[in-house]
C-alpha cells in the first residue's frame, strides 16, 4: 500500500472543517450526530481523506454508542491501532494505514465473532452503496 503524504495545507483544502478536525486533529463528533451512525444501507465505508476501503456494512451493528460501529475492518492491513492515553483514559486509537487519519477507537466489548467494537466517526468515512 502506498502511503499518502500531504501537508496540513493540502489536507485543509481537501477536507471540510469537520473532516479535518476529526481526521487530522484527532477530534470526535458528538454522539448521534454523524451521518452514518444509524445507516442501514449496504455498501463499503472508505476513509474520507484517502479513499482506502475500511469497513463493510456487513460488519456494522447498532452498539447504542451513537457512532458507526463495526466488529472488524474489511482488511486488517487497512487500519492501525495505537495506544491513546489522552483525556485521562486508556483507549486504543484506530487510524487509516494509508494516510494516518484518525478514525476513532476500538473497544473489547463488541459482538462475536471478534468481540471488538470499532467505534468510528462518520466524518472520517465516505460511503459507497452497493449497486444492487
Amino acid at each position: 500500500m502506498e502511503k499518502v503524504d500531504k501537508s496540513e495545507q493540502e489536507w485543509r483544502r481537501e477536507l471540510d472543517p469537520e473532516q479535518f478536525h476529526v481526521c487530522r486533529e484527532k477530534g470526535t463528533e458528538r454522539a448521534f450526530t454523524g451521518k452514518y451512525w444509524d445507516s442501514k444501507e449496504k455498501g463499503l465505508y472508505r476513509c474520507a481523506a484517502c479513499g482506502e476501503p475500511l469497513f463493510s456494512s456487513a460488519t456494522k451493528y447498532d452498539s447504542g454508542s451513537g457512532w458507526p460501529s463495526f466488529y472488524q475492518p474489511v482488511n486488517e492491513s487497512g487500519v492501525e491501532e495505537h495506544a491513546d492515553n489522552s483525556l485521562g483514559m486508556r483507549r486504543v486509537e484506530v487510524i487509516c494505514s494509508r494516510c494516518d487519519s484518525h478514525l476513532g477507537h476500538v473497544f473489547p466489548d463488541g459482538p462475536q465473532p471478534t468481540g471488538l467494537r470499532y467505534c468510528i466517526n462518520s466524518a472520517a468515512l465516505d460511503f459507497e452503496a452497493d449497486g444492487g
